[in-house]
């Protein structure tokens, strides 16, 4: 048999808003906070522009995770 492929999705359990972060973390093998905190280290030295677009595009491009998986 084979193994699944790796997929990044937003996820369902755990999530603070869309998901999307917590979703980043799951993939990459990373703490959910320090993903987070980056996050908003991020957007707070970038005037906060470049983050907010990347949340919302990343909202509408990764799916969100399917029920039961997990």
């Amino acid at each position: 048999m084979t193994e699944e492929p790796k997929r990044l999705y937003r996820i369902r359990k755990g999530r603070k808003a869309l998901g999307i972060l917590g979703g980043i973390a799951e993939y990459f093998g990373l703490d959910p906070s320090l993903v987070r905190i980056g996050y908003v280290i991020m957007t707070f030295f970038t005037l906060g522009i470049p983050g907010f677009i990347f949340y919302f595009a990343m909202a509408f491009i990764v799916p969100l995770e399917p029920k039961g998986r997990g």
